[in-house]
């Protein structure tokens, strides 16, 4: 599958363990610049996850539903093989102030020794998300009430946290 035939495709890789209004954000954003974004699950077997790789592609899956051009797959291995799996040659990272950058930097560089045809496109998180991360969620779910937590995880989510978490407010 090759862009010109498809359209412009464009692939956001992550964890999303669980997915964030960060996240999110990044997603809508994005999906506007492109025919049909793919959100890619990555599968780390390494990596303890709160979530499994099934139950991040349903949470993934169920927030993104409103989009039509929106598509959630998993992967292994190489993020830039799996963007070209995906026919692409468009990669969107999201990042935070500060604290991303360095990192994305680097994995960036990586990714075009890689596959030096494969564009990085950065979006700055929206400022008030910056702050956000899977961690975060993580840590303050158990502190706060659903309202406060709604301001950091899609609504729907809220209830599948609390009861991976064990905890309720």
């Amino acid at each position: 599958m090759t862009v010109a035939s498809s359209g412009r495709i464009a692939v956001y890789t992550g964890s999303f363990d669980p997915i964030t209004l960060g996240h999110l954000n990044v997603i809508e954003r994005s999906r506007k610049l492109v025919d049909r974004l793919i959100v890619g699950i990555g599968i780390n077997v390494e990596k303890a996850s709160l979530f499994t790789v099934e139950e991040r592609v349903q949470l993934v899956s169920e927030v993104v539903a409103p989009w039509d051009n929106v598509e959630v797959r998993t992967f292994t291995g190489l993020a830039v093989t799996f963007v070209r799996e995906c026919g692409a040659c468009i990669m969107v990272r999201g990042v935070r102030p500060l604290t991303d950058i360095a990192a994305e930097f680097t994995m960036m560089l990586a990714n075009r020794e890689l596959d030096p045809e494969i564009e990085t496109v950065f979006l700055m998180a929206d400022q008030r998300l910056a702050h956000v991360s899977s961690s975060l969620i993580k840590q303050i779910t158990p502190l706060a009430d659903d309202r406060r937590l709604a301001s950091f995880v899609p609504p729907q989510i809220i209830p599948k946290l609390r009861e991976k978490l064990g905890c309720s407010v």
